[in-house]
């Protein structure tokens, strides 16, 4: 009797499983519909569309720390600039804009009446956190577009962070047993981070076989820069939601949470493959 219910656990667990692998295929499908659209567009129509991602991210970053008081009007003026600076300018233009968002957190701050358990440094230590991280992924993903085979590479990168990130997912259920953050995300395995890179360099080396531009050994260390950065992205997230008190940033995508959620690791991502690219060609 008593292995009853054990079976009928493991196939709840095995029915939970196989509806959360679902959910993500459904939640994947129109995002990648709509990565691919701008892609394709490029131009003014990329950096638009993965600048409003970016605004919806850090709208949702600032939501979880509403009480430090981010100086928002600072940080969206801030993820406009970084865009507007990669689509217009480049890197040169992209640190201007870095540099300042400084002065201008300040001083829109000064403008924000006081509040009490808020100060202005916590408020602009948070403002420019999220600027910077999402605003440089934001911009540095403009330049990757920009650069010689932009658009096939950002595919290249996509498709090995979300490859990664699925194989780290399915590795970690079926094996994982060791704890790779238990302090940041408890979920997560030293089995899952090795399944999750070797899908990255496998999913870029085997887009490379159609690329004749992306030969073996260059698809090799991208694959390999993504899956290593990528769940870094994914643990950085999680503990900036962990201090907010919180399991997801958002509601965009119901269940599995917001836009932070489902682009963290793209986050970083994105500026790891354009300095990689950079180098390799």
């Amino acid at each position: 009797m008593a292995a009853r219910p054990e079976a009928r656990a493991r196939r709840a667990r095995r029915r939970n499983q196989a509806s959360d692998l679902g959910a993500r295929v459904w939640i994947a499908v129109p995002a990648a519909l709509y990565a691919i659209g701008i892609i394709v567009a490029g131009g003014w129509v990329f950096a638009l569309g993965i600048m409003l991602l970016g605004l919806v991210c850090l709208h949702e970053l600032f939501r979880l720390y509403e009480p430090v008081r981010p100086v928002k009007l600072a940080g969206f003026l801030g993820l406009i600039a970084l865009t507007a600076a990669a689509h217009f300018g480049g890197e040169h233009q992209v640190q201007l804009a870095t540099v300042a968002l400084f002065p201008v957190a300040f001083l829109l701050g000064l403008a924000m009446p006081e509040r009490p358990g808020a100060t202005l440094t916590q408020g602009m230590a948070l403002t420019v956190l999220g600027t910077l991280w999402i605003g440089l992924a934001v911009a540095y993903g403009v330049l990757l577009r920009d650069s010689p085979h932009g658009d096939g590479i950002v595919v290249d990168v996509l498709v090995g962070t979300f490859i990664g990130d699925t194989a780290a997912y399915l590795g970690g259920r079926a094996f994982g047993t060791r704890r790779l953050a238990p302090r940041v995300s408890p979920n997560k395995t030293v089995e899952g981070l090795v399944f999750g890179v070797l899908g990255s360099i496998l999913a870029v080396w085997c887009a490379g076989l159609y690329q004749d531009w992306l030969s073996g050994w260059k698809a090799l260390v991208l694959g390999a820069a993504i899956g290593i950065v990528g769940p870094i992205g994914d643990l950085f997230e999680s503990k900036v939601k962990r201090d907010a008190g919180t399991k997801d940033a958002g509601t965009l995508f119901g269940a599995h949470g917001g836009a932070l959620d489902r682009l963290d690791a793209t986050l970083f991502t994105l500026v790891a493959g354009y300095f990689v690219w950079l180098a390799l060609s």
